[in-house]
């Protein structure tokens, strides 16, 4: 179904009214920061007539309706210019107020120095780390696409619009993300490149000489340079109604602002770009804008019922969507799952169980298993990975890969792009309609960190599968053996992290990242481990606690606790059975996530981990942190090695007689 064309407001305002209203944008652009004593004025008063043209002509949104499936997304990648979205968000009635722009950036505002998604109605993404938001732009476009090939053009017809600056185009994660969007032909993206040539140390010459319209170009991209066109309101519509034809590919109109305009003596200066206008620059550039200068954060009654014309019309639109809804005759219930993103109800019946006699099976061959089993009941699933496809679990069996020809495809190679890889799961999951999970070696999580961080911090329910998850990995050796990365996303807030120590183990933290919100990292061994008789009846309240018991002695209480994660579970329980046979009695407690370990009361927790016992941690990372939980600890604080896998593990003590010594060991130092 074509994109019905642009709804103007109704009545047409008139030029010269239109005029004030993005002299007002620009007041209140000036006016945040100095409030603040903090922030970035130039930028928006810059693109005040870009975001007017945006908000008034351009965009199908509802700010009544701010969630409506169906409302065209927008994003501020350079998100120090906050104020201009704060702006636009408070004159079109996202439910911000004069009084939270005043506020802006203090404490407990809803106007914080950078957009943060669940915290300002009308935000779609975090944005501040600049580029991030070009990468989530990517993910939003490959979720439209998706869900409208596999729903129907009359649910999911939408475009993703980004407003990026200099620095976004600097950093590494936009090439990828550029890359990957012209590779997949994704039209319904239009982005606005504001060439502005400044940075906060002064001119973008004194780094940058980048051709953007050639290389975005060479992407596969339409590249529409209108030059110095940021104050001409009808060749801005222009240039976004040309991106917004195009289907098949994305489109960056590249457009030459002049930062701090049109401000006397700070207009494509560095000083407009991080810092609040003084008073005089102030007094000086509202009396060019026609605005009262004794006056802050000033909206004329006609402007505010201008912008606000925008609720009826947005009203409108989501009516007319919800009617097709309703007349839809596809599957409901696999579009509502979709759009919760979560499973259909009763999906975890679909989970495989694993035996011993199944035989040894690395936990990265197990997600693969979980992925299989379960797909059809996750009808937002999408898999992925960053070239790693069959090693890191992500090779969905049947799936197609996304292409230009196939729109539909249920796989998503990401090629060697770890960094835009994770920023896109967090686009699409911040779009809705989609399961992101995204592989790659454990120790190339660290090219995605900067992503990762965003996701948690936005809550963004994506999956990442980190395969190959220590030194067992074997002959690649230091460069790609982790050590310090467990401790590394351990300490992220907001970041689940489970690492199963069995396929048992591995389909319940499939189930949990399944069902949880927010974002969820399985750390997984690329070795094939044992499947535990232990995790058999166990694992699915076990993993879902943290930890739990996995054996006691049977003559007594434990004289001490070994504490195993991933693969060095099995070594525990080798290591219980030669203390045993050593008249020791030893408990052996699988720990799967620290997060969820965490959650538990202080009773469950005294319960895996009695009081007094004393407690050995062996896994094969670095020890850092586990002095919270262990005594004792059995790790590696130093890099790998290269050789078989059996040979590095062995050689660095994850060996059942070593572990027993120094569990034993710790025992007669308690004495």
């Amino acid at each position: 179904m074509p994109t019905p064309p642009p709804l103007r407001l109704v009545p047409v305002p008139s030029p010269e009214l239109e005029q004030l209203g993005v002299d007002v944008i620009r007041g209140l652009a000036i006016d945040g920061p100095r409030a603040a004593k903090a922030g970035h004025p130039g930028t928006a008063m810059a693109l005040a007539p870009l975001a007017h043209v945006l908000f008034t002509r351009i965009l199908r949104h509802d700010p009544s309706g701010p969630d409506w499936p169906d409302r065209d997304r927008f994003i501020l990648s350079n998100g120090h210019a906050s104020i201009l979205l704060y702006s636009m968000l408070y004159l079109t009635g996202y439910g911000l107020t004069i009084d939270d722009l005043a506020a802006f950036r203090s404490w407990g505002s809803r106007t914080p120095g950078h957009p943060e998604v669940h915290h300002t109605t009308g935000v779609e993404v975090t944005t501040g780390p600049l580029g991030q938001g070009v990468a989530n732009g990517v993910g939003m476009g490959v979720a439209e696409r998706w869900l409208r090939t596999h729903f129907s053009p009359e649910l999911v017809d939408h475009h993703t619009y980004v407003i990026a600056g200099d620095g976004c185009l600097e950093e590494g994660i936009s090439h990828e993300a550029a890359s990957l969007a012209g590779h997949l032909g994704l039209g319904r993206l239009v982005y606005v490149y504001d060439d502005n040539h400044i940075s906060i140390d002064g001119p973008t010459e004194l780094a940058l000489d980048d051709n953007a319209a050639d290389r975005f170009t060479a992407y596969g991209w339409s590249v529409d340079d209108i030059g110095e066109s940021a104050n001409d309101l009808d060749a801005l519509e222009a240039a976004l109604l040309r991106a917004r034809s195009d289907e098949d590919r994305p489109s960056l109109i590249i457009l030459r602002s002049h930062i701090g305009y049109p401000s006397p003596h700070l207009t494509d200066s560095a000083k407009a770009h991080g810092d609040p206008f003084s008073d005089e620059e102030a007094r000086l550039t509202k009396e060019i804008l026609g605005l009262p200068v004794d006056t802050t954060f000033w909206v004329p009654d006609d402007v505010l019922d201008m912008y606000r014309s925008t609720i009826p019309r947005g009203r409108s639109m989501r009516a007319e969507w919800e009617s097709r809804l309703e007349a839809w005759d596809g599957d409901r219930a696999r579009w509502d799952a979709a759009l919760r993103g979560h499973g259909l109800p009763g999906w975890e019946s679909t989970l495989p169980a694993f035996t011993p006699a199944d035989g040894p099976m690395a936990t990265r061959k197990a997600i693969k298993a979980c992925l299989d089993a379960t797909a059809d009941q996750l009808p937002g699933l999408l898999p992925g990975s960053a070239d790693l496809t069959g090693n890191t679990g992500m090779a969905l069996a049947g799936a197609t890969p996304q292409s230009v020809e196939d729109p539909g495809g249920s796989l998503l190679h990401y090629g060697i792009r770890e960094h835009a890889m994770g920023a896109v799961m967090t686009g699409m999951a911040m779009h809705g309609g989609i399961i992101p999970v995204g592989g790659t070696f454990f120790v190339f999580s660290d090219y995605m960190r900067g992503a990762v961080r965003v996701a948690a911090l936005s809550e963004a329910h994506v999956i990442y599968s980190w395969t190959h998850d220590s030194v067992g990995l074997g002959p690649d050796g230091p460069t790609h053996q982790p050590i310090e990365q467990l401790a590394a996303v351990r300490a992220m807030p907001g970041l689940r992290v489970i690492r199963p120590a069995d396929a048992n183990e591995t389909a319940q933290a499939w189930r949990i990242a399944v069902d949880s919100d927010g974002p969820t990292a399985l750390i997984l061994s690329r070795q094939d481990l044992p499947v535990l008789a232990e995790t058999v009846d166990r694992a699915a309240d076990g993993v879902a606690r943290g930890a739990y018991v996995l054996s006691d002695p049977g003559d007594g209480a434990a004289e001490v606790v070994l504490i195993g994660t991933g693969s060095e579970v099995a070594l525990c329980l080798d290591a219980a059975r030669l203390l045993a046979e050593a008249g020791t009695r030893a408990r052996v407690v699988s720990l799967p996530s620290w997060e969820l370990f965490a959650l538990q009361d202080d009773a469950y927790r005294d319960e895996v981990l009695p009081p007094g016992v004393p407690t050995l941690s062996v896994e094969a990372a670095s020890t850092f942190g586990w002095e919270r939980y262990a005594d004792a600890s059995v790790g590696i604080d130093h890099f790998g090695a290269s050789a078989p896998g059996d040979v590095v593990l062995r050689e660095f003590g994850f060996d059942p007689v070593h572990v027993a010594a120094r569990a034993t060991e710790l025992l007669t130092r308690g004495d």
